[in-house]
């Protein structure tokens, strides 16, 4: 009796450890599982977000082109559809059209959007002076299509109209239909507009529920549980999502979608099993073993010595096998290590390919020294038609200075980009700030945005530690940031203050919203705006921190009385520092 009791204790034993092997094996799978599928979101969100960029810089590049200059007569519209119609059939867009500020379509390419588009989000957004952007399904032949509308200003800076470019979403999804497990991408509505899996086309997702159903049917009987920090769909009734899924979402501000990727556990689950099962069986077979060798030693006690010398064998395979599995351990271990840094590794080179593609950041940089030389440049022009030397050599010296300028705004480029350091040096702090003010004033006086800043005297009590092209930088990192919070108002303020205590600080403050997630503000791509011609991707603030605390300074954020308020903080320059 005491015998068959201690076999059913190890029974229990063996289906226990089982069962906690099974545990572990699936939560093992589940995260092994969760990383690559993360890694198959991130790649459908980026061929997704890249193949539109190629719309949205057409939209901004041919907003200003002369064709769209003389628009008045039928010829001139003809002359300027013939002109579009090309660029759609180069460009593979459905449409491209232009329209006035009420909403009227001027000229189109191909015709299939309706006469007045006053009240789309995406013009009314072209209409503010930014890049507007939208999607819906084309009412002309039912095709899915994604808009971006780019402003057109006249020679008063005014708006004149908005240039639209309609993307093709269908041809969007050709290449990477099929190729990853279900992805799709809802809008704001919670409706399925791009995914690799047609079927899934146009079904809804349901605010107050998990799960994705389709549009025109009753809702699918879903069923959400947990396994550790993973989330697992069970969806009944549908032939076209797996039985059990793993669940994984990324937001899209930047096209306005959220990608989502359901990917079976299945073969996470036969994989535990098969690992739970492995282990059971080498249990119940090492109890078999014991069992045996007690019912032998109990029978054949005069046989000890050979019992003692087999059991002695029995024990060196097992360290043996042991030491297998040691080693095995081991080498998983430094596949998982070197895994890990891959993906790492494949993290940062997404963040630098993010950082090659955002030209319009230079060309927002580069811009006002470029209008300054070329007014400079026709001034001397003018002076020279007049003989008036002394003021033709004047505009040329302020040409040199601009170029000056733009070397030194290039140089800072290349080296933030190469990870290079500029040397630290005495910096007139003051100074910095005017060149910051300077840089950003066309771009203040555009958007009227009043800037109080008084420099006060210089009798070296500003002179900082640091570099001065990367303190340039990150005060117009902040002078603009300030300026995009406050462009949904009618009144609009930044006020910078220098003060010297222990250490010198530097304070620029907006009237804006404020800061919305403090917590979030330096992390890397985070933004509230939308990426267009003139605003960057979330970059900005990160930038400026790391900028800072390379020559020991810091930088804070809050919220003010009203608006946000940034704070600077630069160690003073002293006789004999850097030595």
């Amino acid at each position: 009796m005491k015998r068959w009791a201690l076999l059913l204790g190890f029974v229990l034993v063996v289906v226990g450890i089982g069962a906690a092997t099974w545990t572990y094996g699936y939560r093992q799978a589940l995260d092994s599982l969760a990383e690559r599928s993360a890694g198959d979101l991130a790649l459908a969100s980026d061929r997704v977000s890249t193949q539109l960029q190629i719309y949205q810089e057409l939209a901004v590049l041919m907003a200003d082109h002369p064709a769209l200059d003389q628009l008045q007569t039928g010829a001139d519209r003809a002359q300027a559809q013939r002109f579009l119609r090309a660029v759609a059939d180069k460009t593979a867009a459905l449409d491209v059209f232009f329209a006035d500020t009420s909403g009227q379509v001027l000229v189109s390419a191909a015709g299939m959007t309706s006469d007045q588009i006053a009240k789309e989000d995406y013009f009314r957004r072209a209409m503010q002076g930014a890049l507007g952007t939208g999607s819906g399904v084309l009412a002309a032949n039912g095709r899915r299509a994604y808009f971006y509308a780019a402003p057109r200003f006249s020679a008063l800076s005014s708006i004149s109209g908005a240039l639209v470019v309609v993307a093709d979403v269908e041809d969007v999804e050709q290449t990477w239909r099929g190729s990853l497990p279900t992805v799709f991408f809802t809008n704001a509505s919670g409706e399925v507009f791009i995914s690799n899996r047609p079927e899934l086309l146009f079904w809804r997702q349901n605010s107050n529920a998990p799960g994705i159903s389709p549009a025109d049917a009753a809702p699918l009987d879903y069923r959400v549980s947990r396994s550790g920090a993973h989330s697992i769909w069970q969806a009944a009734g549908s032939t076209s999502l797996p039985r059990q899924a793993l669940h994984q979402t990324v937001g899209l501000p930047v096209i306005g979608l959220e990608g989502q990727i359901l990917v079976d556990v299945a073969p996470a689950r036969r994989l535990a099993a098969l690992q739970a099962a492995a282990l059971a069986a080498l249990c119940l077979a090492f109890g078999t073993f014991l069992f045996l060798t007690m019912e032998r030693r109990r029978t054949l006690a005069e046989a000890n010595a050979v019992l003692e010398s087999r059991v002695e064998a029995r024990t060196r395979a097992l360290q043996s096998t042991n030491s297998q599995l040691r080693r095995e351990v081991n080498e998983r271990e430094e596949a998982e290590a070197a895994l890990k840094k891959a993906q790492e590794e494949l993290v940062q080179a997404g963040k630098l390919s993010a950082l090659g593609q955002m030209s319009a950041g230079i060309s927002h940089e580069l811009n006002q020294p470029l209008m300054a030389i070329q007014q400079y440049a026709e001034n001397a022009e003018a002076f020279l038609l007049r003989d008036q030397n002394d003021r033709v050599g004047e505009n040329l010296t302020r040409i040199a200075g601009m170029s000056t300028r733009m070397a030194r705004i290039i140089k800072n480029l290349r080296a933030f980009s190469r990870n290079e350091n500029e040397p630290m040096a005495k910096v007139d702090l003051v100074q910095v700030i005017n060149t910051a003010v300077e840089l950003t004033a066309s771009r203040l006086e555009t958007d009227d945005v009043s800037l109080n800043w008084t420099p006060p005297q210089d009798d070296g009590t500003y002179l900082a530690w640091g570099g001065e092209v990367r303190l340039t930088q990150v005060f117009v990192n902040l002078i603009n940031n300030a300026a995009d919070a406050m462009l949904g108002q009618e009144v609009r303020a930044i006020t910078i203050t220098l003060e010297a205590a222990e250490r010198l600080a530097v304070s620029v403050t907006d009237i804006g919203p404020g800061i919305k997630e403090p917590e979030k503000m330096f992390d890397p791509f985070y933004s509230t705006k939308v990426v267009s011609s003139s605003e960057g991707m979330g970059l900005g603030l990160s930038i400026s921190y790391g900028l800072l605390q390379s020559f020991g300074g810091n930088i804070r954020g809050a919220n003010g009385a009203q608006g946000a308020v940034f704070t600077v903080e630069l160690d003073r320059w002293t006789e004999g520092a850097g030595t």
